[in-house]
C-alpha cells in the first residue's frame, strides 16, 4: 500500500469540484463516472488478472479479488484481498492484503491512527510505481523524500518495537523499514531486482 491511489483519486475530485464552487453535481457525477469507468475500461479477467499478479501463485485461487468500485471480482477464502493496478496509475501496482493490512489501508487513508498489534501481511509482486520512503503522504519524488520505485516485494506491519532493529535504507540490499516513525510503518521486503 505503498502506492498513492488514494491521493490521486481524491486529488482529481478536488480539482474538478474546488473551481470555485462551478461545477455542478451533473458535472462532478461525470467526473466520479469517469474515475469509476478508467477501472473498468479493462474487461473483468484483465481486471482480476492484473489483481492477482500481485499474489504468490499458491494463493492466487483463494484470494479475494475486488475492483476499486468494491465490486467482487473473485470470493476468497484464504484471508487476502488483491485489488487491480489504481486506475490513476499508469504503470503496475497490483496488491495482496490480509485484513490486517485492509485496517491499516483504510486508517492511512483516512489519515487516522493505527497501531499495529500483531502481523499483517501484503504482497505486491507485481512491483509498484514508486513512493516516498519518509513521507506517507508524498506525491511525487523530491530531493529530500527518498523516492524509492520498488521491484517485486512484501510488506510487513508489525508492533514498532519489531521493526526497531530494521535499517531505514532502501539500498542496503535487504528488507528496510518505510514510513518509521508514523502510524504507517512497516517492512519492505524486496524479493527480485528493481527496473
Amino acid at each position: 500500500m505503498d502506492r498513492h491511489f488514494s491521493n490521486e483519486k481524491e486529488k482529481a475530485v478536488k480539482t474538478y469540484t474546488g473551481m470555485n464552487g462551478r461545477v455542478g453535481t451533473g458535472a462532478l457525477a461525470i467526473l466520479l463516472m469517469s474515475l469509476a469507468g478508467s477501472g473498468t475500461a479493462l474487461a473483468e479477467e484483465d481486471l482480476k488478472a492484473d489483481a492477482l499478479s500481485a499474489a504468490w501463485p499458491g494463493m492466487q485461487e483463494g484470494a479475494r479479488v475486488v475492483d476499486w468500485e468494491g465490486n467482487v471480482l473473485q470470493e476468497g477464502s484464504n484471508g487476502f484481498t488483491c485489488m487491480p493496478t489504481p486506475p490513476v496509475l499508469s504503470g503496475t501496482a497490483p496488491m495482496c492484503l490480509d485484513e490486517l493490512w485492509m485496517e491499516w489501508a483504510q486508517a492511512w487513508q483516512n489519515k487516522e491512527p493505527f497501531t499495529a498489534e500483531s502481523i499483517g501481511v501484503a504482497y505486491m509482486l507485481s512491483g509498484d510505481e514508486g513512493a516516498s520512503n519518509v513521507d506517507p503522504y508524498a506525491e511525487g519524488p523530491t530531493d529530500d523524500n527518498e523516492w524509492v520505485k520498488e521491484g517485486p516485494h512484501l510488506m510487513l506491519i508489525a508492533p514498532a518495537e519489531l521493526l526497531e532493529n530494521f535499517p531505514t535504507d532502501p539500498h542496503n540490499g535487504g528488507p528496510y523499514v518505510m514510513w518509521k516513525g508514523t502510524d504507517y510503518q512497516h517492512l519492505m521486503i524486496p524479493v527480485d531486482a528493481r527496473e
